[in-house]
């Protein structure tokens, strides 16, 4: 089957609301704390290597980055700046939180929102802060245990049971989940096809 999102490609960033593209068509929103793997993840899902860029320094994403995918003119993934270090300055914290409020709260492109989290470290302050932004919007949110491939397959069942029951309590069944692995690519596919499904491709 083929991968309409292998053709994704970078558009702009935006560091203010006045820079976004304009607010039609579909949008698929990516969060994920620093070092979640959340480049990985969307360079596996789009089938390239370096759509988003791997990062060895936590915190690279400064801006809402938007790929469009052609040779539609209005379906977007969209990569959003991904903290959880001290060393952001809280001035840029609280831009960027007052941005990312504005977007989920009022984009009517937004259709779905993935959230990365590492197995190994799932449910941090962030993620749920994200996930809960998609809920209140009532917006469906789908997130990717990454990282799978670090830990073996009854560890990788333990840990999504764990957080399923989490998730489940805080946001009813508002919330989808899944094991994912970029490296392996273990969940590429379900991923995509969730993805796909909300931007109607």
């Amino acid at each position: 089957m083929s991968n309409p999102l292998a053709r994704a490609k970078y558009l702009l960033a935006a560091h203010n609301p006045r820079q976004l593209p304009p607010d039609g068509g579909f949008e698929v929103a990516f969060a994920g704390r620093s070092n979640a793997g959340k480049s990985t993840a969307l360079n596996a899902i789009c089938n390239q290597n370096a759509l988003a860029r791997v990062s060895k320094t936590p915190g690279r994403t400064q801006q809402l980055v938007f790929f469009d995918i052609p040779p539609t003119t209005d379906r977007y993934l969209v990569d959003l700046p991904g903290y959880g270090y001290a060393k952001v300055p809280k001035d840029l914290q609280a831009h960027w939180q007052a941005f990312i409020q504005q977007y989920f709260e009022t984009r009517q492109a937004l259709r779905g929102l993935v959230v990365v989290m590492d197995i190994r470290h799932p449910l941090k302050d962030y993620d749920l802060q994200m996930l809960g932004y998609a809920v209140r919007r009532g917006l469906p949110a789908h997130a990717l245990l990454t990282k799978a491939d670090k830990l073996s397959r009854n560890q990788q069942m333990q840990s999504l049971a764990a957080v399923r029951k989490e998730l489940s309590s805080q946001f009813a069944d508002s919330v989808s989940l899944q094991v994912f692995s970029g490296e392996s690519k273990l969940g590429v596919d379900d991923a995509r096809a969730v993805i796909g499904g909300w931007l109607e491709m």
